[in-house]
């Protein structure tokens, strides 16, 4: 997946060197990560990482959610798609296909779909 920042909303922030590490991090992964996904991967303590997860939040270049496992998960703000989470183990996924149903009159962020993923679902 190619992960492009917006531009426009990245020129309004002072990229540090913590921030271009999230953000490279970030836009290099196909999957959202968790603080817990991110801290081995690069030297930060927990709250520069959410200060500055805030900052990108606010200027709309990254989406989060929580998962089953009561974690928050980042990613960049780029394709519209919603995410599947494995009941069974807990797996997230980023689905492409457009969802079969729209809603007159709603502006939808975010879809979260839960249940078995395929893996969990041909075991049983």
């Amino acid at each position: 997946m190619n992960n492009s920042l917006n531009q426009e909303n990245l020129s309004k922030i002072k990229l540090t060197t913590a921030r271009r590490a999230i953000l490279d991090l970030l836009q290099s992964s196909n999957k959202p990560f968790c603080y817990e996904d991110i801290k081995d991967k690069i030297s930060m303590d927990k709250a520069t990482f959410y200060r500055n997860i805030t900052i990108f939040e606010e200027e709309n270049l990254i989406n989060s959610f929580e998962s089953n496992d009561k974690k928050r998960y980042f990613e960049i703000k780029d394709k519209k798609h919603l995410h599947f989470i494995c009941d069974n183990c807990s797996n997230i996924e980023c689905i492409f296909e457009k969802p079969d149903f729209l809603l007159k009159d709603y502006k939808i962020e975010n879809i979260i779909l839960k249940g078995k993923c395929k893996e969990c679902n041909k075991n049983g």
